[in-house]
C-alpha cells in the first residue's frame, strides 16, 4: 500500500515538521513493515509553469516528425515574450494548455535545462510529459494536457503536487484493513496519540424500494450489498489533477472519471467498488454461484471459464463481473476516447466472502486490487459509505444527479464478541500493564470493551483478524511496544535427547559431508514433465503422485515420489553458474501413494481430535518413506602437484550408498540392474539382508545419456537414492564396535578367472561362504583381461585377511581357508585358479 504522507495529513493532524521518515518510524513501532520512503520531486527545481501554445510550425527533412512552437508562458520567463520550444509530441495543439521547464530549471534524475539548439532551431526549454516529471503512467505516454482553466504562468510544482513523501507499507495478509488510507491513519492517530478525521462518517440516507432492484442467491458468499444510481454525468467531465496526482501516487493509472473515483474511493476507504454503465445492464442485478462452464468476458478482455465455485454478479443475461475480481466487459463505463459516452451509472458497494475470492483469483490467476483487499477482509459496515462518497463525488465532478432510491440487502449478523481475562495480556507478555491500559489499549483499535476482572470485547467490524484472546492480546502488546518487552531466554523442560532414529539420520548426513558432499534442500514438488524427461515408463510406481488441491505452481501440482528431480535441478542450475564440479545430497520425504488411501472429512478446532479422528487422517495420508540420495559431476578427485585427479563415476556413486550403509551397519549386496533414469550398463541395484531375505533398498549408477540431454545435465552425471527407512529395519540391534584383535594377522591373495559376465559381487560372496569364520575381510584389488586370460575371460585378483580371536593362526590353516574359498567359488561361478 502505498500512502502519499500529503493525503495522510488529511485525516491525522501531524506536527508539520514531521517528515516520511519520523511517520515510518512510528508505524514500524505499532507493527506496520514500512518498507521504503519515496521521496517523490527530489531535486526538482523550477521555474516550471503553466503555458498555453500559441503557434506549431511543423519541421521537415528529419527522420521522426518535429514541431517548432511558441507558447505564451506569462511573465515566468522574465520577458513576457513567447518561449520559443522544440518538442516532438504530437498529442497537443494551438490553443492547449501545458506544462513548461524553462532554462536554469532541474528534473528529476539531476536533469538541469538550459537553451540548446537542435534539429536547426534553439529550444527554450521543454514541454513536459508525465515521464520527464516522475509523475507515472497516465495513459497518454505524451505530453501533459492541462484543463483550459488554469492560468498561464502558474507555478506547476504546486499545481501537480510534484513534491511529495510516499510510505510504501508491505501489508501483511492479518492487516488487511491498512490496504486503505482510513486503516492507515487510524494506525498513524494511534501511534501519535492523535485524533482521527473518519473518511467513512457520512451521512448515508435509508435504504428504501425505490432502488436499483438487486437478487442476492447466496448470502453466505454475499452478506451485504448496497446499490446506488447516479444519472446525468457530463460525458466530457474528466478527472481533477489532484484525483489524478493521489491515484499516481498510489501505483494506480488514471483512467476515466466514473472509474478514478472508484478506486480512489477504494483507496480511501479500502472496500473495492464497481461502476455499471445502467444502459448496458439488462434486468436486476444478483449475485449467485457460477454455473460449471459459464463464460464471462471480463475488463482484461480475457474470456474466462467460469467453475461452479466462482461467485458471479448477473443480470437478466448471465454473468456481468466475477464478484470481487473484476468485472465485465459487456457494462463497463464508456471510454470518451472511443466516441462513446456514459451518462447513468449503477454504483456497486458489497461485502463478499474472503475465502470464495481469493480461491477464485487463484482459479482464474487474476490478482486484482479488489481481490487482494477481500481476501484479506473488508470492513462490511463501510459499503454504504463507500457508495454514498462515490455518489458524491460524481455529482460534485461530473454534474451528476444521485437518485433517491438505496438498495441495501443484507445478511442477518451480530458484531462478534471475545471473554477475556483483564490479565491475559500480562501473562501472554510477562509485563504487569494493568486493566486500565488494556481497555484504553483496545478501545484505541476500535473495540468496546465492558467488564472488570473479565472482560467481554466486541471486536470492530473491519478487524476480522481479531478473533481469540490472544489477538487481543497482540493488539495490547504491539501498541505499548514490542522494544518494551524483557528479553527472557525460556526454560527448556527436560528431555531424553534424540531418538535413535534422530541420531542415526543425523549420522548419515555427517558421512555424505564428510565424504565431500555438500546438503541442498529442495522444494518437494514435481510435475510429470520431469517424470517424462527421467524417462519412467508409463506403469512406473513413481508416476503415481499425490496431487495438491492449491500447488505454488502449475508446473509442479504433486508431491515428489523420488529425490533425484530436486537434486538434479540444484546441480543443473550451479553448473549453469560456473560451479562444474558438484557432489549434493539430501535427505528427506518422498510421498507413494498405495491406493488403499481413503478420504476423510475436515475436523473443527475447538476441541482436540478423538483418537478415532486421529486414525483416520493418518489412514488418508500416502505412504512417506525418507530417502537419501546423492548426484555427482565434474571433478570427483581435483589435480595437482599430487597427481591429475579423476572424474567422478558411477562408482562414486555406490560407494556413497555404502557409507550410509556403514553407519547403520548394514553390509549392502550390489548386483547389476536395469532401472530408470539409470543407465542400462552403468546401474547396481542395492540390498540388504533383513531376516534372511534380500530386500531392494535402492539404486545407484551413471544416468542415461537421454536423461542427461533431457535434464540438461553435464555429462556422465552419476546418481544414487536409497531408502533409509528399510535400511534401518535390517539393523540388526545396536551398532556394535569391532573387536581388536591381538594376534597377527594372515593374508592370503587368490586370482580367478570366470566368464566375463560373472559379476564379481558373485565371486566375492561364495568366497566369503567358503572361507568361513576366519576371514576377517575381503578386497577386489585387480581386474584384468587380455590374451592371457582368454576370450569371454576374466581375471579377478582378491586379497583375503585371516585371523583368530584366540590364537595366531599357521600357514596350513590359513591356506586351508584359501582353498576352501576356492572351491567354493568354483562349484558356484565355475571359477578357475589362475595359473592353475
Amino acid at each position: 500500500m502505498r500512502v502519499p504522507l500529503s493525503w495522510l495529513r488529511e485525516y491525522v493532524d501531524l506536527p508539520a515538521t514531521e517528515t516520511g521518515r519520523d511517520v515510518q518510524a512510528k508505524l514500524v513501532a505499532v507493527g506496520l513493515e514500512v518498507e521504503t520512503v519515496e521521496q517523490i520531486g527530489a531535486g526538482l527545481k523550477g521555474p516550471l509553469v503553466v503555458g498555453q501554445v500559441l503557434t506549431i510550425e511543423e519541421l521537415e527533412g528529419f527522420k521522426k516528425p518535429i514541431r517548432f512552437c511558441t507558447v505564451d508562458v506569462g511573465s515566468a520567463n522574465g520577458t513576457g515574450a513567447p518561449q520559443e520550444i522544440v518538442c516532438g509530441a504530437r498529442n497537443f495543439a494551438v490553443g492547449d494548455k501545458v506544462v513548461v521547464v524553462l532554462p536554469g530549471a532541474v528534473l528529476p534524475g539531476d536533469f538541469a535545462i538550459a537553451a540548446r539548439k537542435t534539429y536547426g532551431r534553439t529550444s527554450h526549454g521543454m514541454i513536459c510529459s508525465t515521464d520527464e516529471l516522475g509523475m507515472g503512467d497516465d495513459g497518454t505516454h505524451g505530453i501533459i494536457v492541462l484543463p483550459p482553466e488554469h492560468e498561464v504562468g502558474t507555478d506547476a510544482i504546486e499545481l501537480l503536487e510534484l513534491v511529495d513523501e510516499v510510505l510504501d507499507i508491505a501489508v501483511t495478509p492479518d492487516r488487511g484493513y491498512c490496504l486503505s488510507m482510513r486503516g492507515v491513519a487510524r494506525e498513524t492517530a494511534i501511534a501519535y496519540g492523535l485524533p482521527l478525521r473518519d473518511p467513512a462518517l457520512l451521512d448515508v440516507p435509508a435504504p428504501n424500494a425505490f432502488g436499483y432492484p438487486v437478487k442476492i442467491a447466496d448470502p453466505i458468499g454475499c452478506d451485504r450489498f448496497t446499490a446506488r444510481t447516479v444519472v446525468g454525468l457530463e460525458p466530457e467531465a474528466r478527472s481533477p489533477i489532484w484525483l489524478q496526482r493521489r491515484l499516481q501516487k498510489a501505483g494506480m493509472r488514471p483512467i476515466s472519471l466514473a472509474v478514478d473515483i472508484t478506486n480512489y474511493v477504494m483507496l480511501e476507504l479500502g472496500q473495492p467498488l464497481h461502476a455499471y454503465d445502467r444502459t448496458r445492464v439488462d434486468g436486476p442485478i444478483g449475485v449467485r454461484r457460477a454455473q460449471q462452464g459459464e463464460k464471462l468476458t471480463t475488463l482484461d478482455g480475457t474470456v474466462r471459464v467460469l467453475d461452479a465455485e466462482d461467485l458471479v454478479i448477473t443480470d437478466d443475461r448471465g454473468p456481468i463481473g466475477l464478484a470481487g475480481v473484476m468485472g465485465g466487459a459487456n457494462t463497463e463505463i464508456a471510454d470518451v476516447k472511443n466516441g462513446e459516452n456514459t451518462t447513468e451509472v449503477v454504483i456497486e458497494a458489497a461485502h463478499f466472502d474472503a475465502i470464495s475470492i481469493a480461491r477464485t483469483a487463484r482459479r482464474h490467476k487474476l490478482s486484482s486490487e479488489a481481490s487482494k483487499r477481500f481476501e484479506r477482509g473488508v470492513d462490511p459496515q463501510a459499503a454504504a459509505a463507500a457508495a454514498q462518497r462515490t455518489v458524491d463525488l460524481l455529482v460534485l465532478l461530473a454534474g451528476g444527479t444521485a437518485e433517491a432510491g438505496v438498495t441495501e440487502v443484507t445478511a442477518p449478523s451480530a458484531p462478534r464478541t471475545i471473554a477475556m481475562p483483564a490479565d491475559h495480556p500480562d501473562r501472554v507478555a510477562g509485563v504487569a500493564y494493568g486493566r486500565e491500559t488494556v481497555v484504553r489499549r483496545l478501545q484505541q483499535v476500535g473495540c468496546d470493551v465492558y467488564g472488570q476482572d473479565e472482560l467481554l470485547v466486541t471486536v470492530p467490524s473491519w478487524r476480522p483478524d481479531l478473533s481469540e484472546p490472544n489477538d487481543l492480546a497482540e493488539e495490547v502488546i504491539r501498541l505499548e511496544g514490542y522494544e518494551n518487552l524483557p528479553s527472557t531466554l525460556p526454560t527448556p523442560p527436560s528431555g531424553r535427547g534424540l531418538t535413535d532414529r534422530q541420531r542415526l539420520h543425523r549420522r548419515f548426513g555427517r558421512a555424505l559431508a564428510g565424504a565431500g558432499y555438500v546438503e541442498a534442500l529442495n522444494y518437494p514438488f514435481i510435475g510429470d514433465a520431469v517424470l517424462d524427461q527421467l524417462g519412467l515408463d508409463a506403469d512406473d510406481a513413481r508416476r503415481r503422485t499425490v496431487k495438491l488441491v492449491n500447488p505454488l505452481s502449475d508446473e509442479e501440482p504433486a508431491l515428489r515420489t523420488t529425490l533425484l528431480p530436486g537434486l538434479l535441478g540444484a546441480l543443473r542450475r550451479n553448473d549453469g553458474r560456473g560451479s562444474h564440479d558438484l557432489a549434493l545430497f539430501e535427505t528427506g520425504l518422498v510421498f507413494r501413494p498405495t491406493g488403499d488411501e481413503t478420504r476423510t472429512e475436515r475436523l473443527t478446532v475447538d476441541r482436540r481430535p478423538t483418537d478415532d479422528e486421529i486414525a483416520g487422517l493418518n489412514a488418508a495420508l500416502p505412504r512417506q518413506p525418507r530417502r537419501a540420495a546423492v548426484v555427482l559431476a565434474g571433478a570427483r578427485e581435483q589435480a595437482g602437484w599430487w597427481g591429475k585427479g579423476r572424474p567422478a563415476d558411477w562408482a562414486d556413486s555406490i560407494e556413497a550408498a555404502r557409507a550410509i550403509a556403514r553407519e547403520a551397519g548394514v553390509e549392502l549386496t550390489v548386483r547389476s540392474d536395469q532401472h530408470a533414469p539409470w543407465h542400462p550398463g552403468r546401474c547396481a541395484a542395492l540390498f540388504v539382508t533383513s531376516a534372511g531375505e534380500e530386500t531392494l533398498v535402492g539404486h545407484a549408477g551413471e544416468l542415461h545419456p537421454r536423461v542427461i540431454k533431457e535434464l540438461h545435465l553435464p555429462e556422465r552425471t552419476c546418481a544414487m537414492e536409497i531408502e533409509l527407512d528399510l535400511l534401518e529395519q535390517a539393523v540388526d540391534g545396536a551398532l556394535q564396535a569391532p573387536r581388536i584383535s591381538t594376534f597377527p594377522v594372515a593374508t592370503q591373495d587368490v586370482a580367478l578367472i570366470v566368464a566375463q559376465d560373472v559379476p564379481a559381487i558373485t565371486v566375492e560372496e561364495a568366497l566369503r561362504a567358503g572361507a568361513g569364520q576366519l576371514l576377517e575381510s575381503l578386497r577386489l584389488f585387480d581386474v584384468f583381461t587380455g590374451d592371457q586370460i582368454g576370450e569371454g575371460k576374466k581375471s579377478l585378483a582378491y586379497a583375503l585377511r585371516f585371523r583368530a580371536p584366540d590364537r595366531t593362526l599357521t600357514v596350513d590353516e590359513a591356506t586351508a581357508a584359501r582353498d576352501a574359498a576356492v572351491a567354493l567359488a568354483a562349484e558356484r561361478t565355475g571359477a578357475v585358479l589362475r595359473g592353475a
